[in-house]
């Protein structure tokens, strides 16, 4: 079921703190478009059905990066994009969009949307760094680099 956009907005401000609708509504297209440029396929269409409109066409709308950006670059890129956040600041506007994309979306979609992304990320969406399984990131089982 996907969340009426009043509702996924409302959780946004209430999990940055904004003080108006237009800033938690800022946020989540700067982060989820920086997002959608991230993932490919069938994880970001199934995505995109779970979030409300606008903000399904924001994740499936912007220009792909020639490789995804680390989690510190994303976080960069997404304090340009908000405008007025700091280091320390963006990391609130970043968990409180991803968060509220994760409960649209539930567990399993969420650990597909992990799997595309480089490791780091789940401290974004406000997880502990789990062990990635074999051919995540780094190629040997348990995610360790190979030699």
């Amino acid at each position: 079921m996907v969340l009426p956009e009043n509702t996924f907005l409302a959780t946004v401000r209430e999990r940055g703190a904004y003080g108006t609708s237009a800033e938690a509504e800022r946020a989540a297209r700067v982060v989820l478009g920086l997002l959608g440029s991230h993932l490919v396929g069938g994880v970001r269409d199934d995505l995109a059905v779970r979030l409300p409109a606008p903000f399904d066409r924001v994740l499936l709308a912007p220009a792909r990066p020639v490789e995804p950006l680390p989690p510190e670059r994303f976080a960069r890129a997404a304090a340009v994009g908000i405008g007025g956040a700091t280091e320390r600041t963006v990391l609130w506007d970043v968990g409180a969009v991803v968060s509220a994309a994760a409960d649209a979306a539930g567990t399993d979609l969420m650990e597909r949307v992990l799997f595309q992304l480089p490791p780091g990320y789940e401290v974004l969406f406000g997880r502990p760094d789990p062990v990635r399984p074999f051919g995540a990131a780094g190629g040997e089982p348990g995610g360790e680099p190979g030699p």
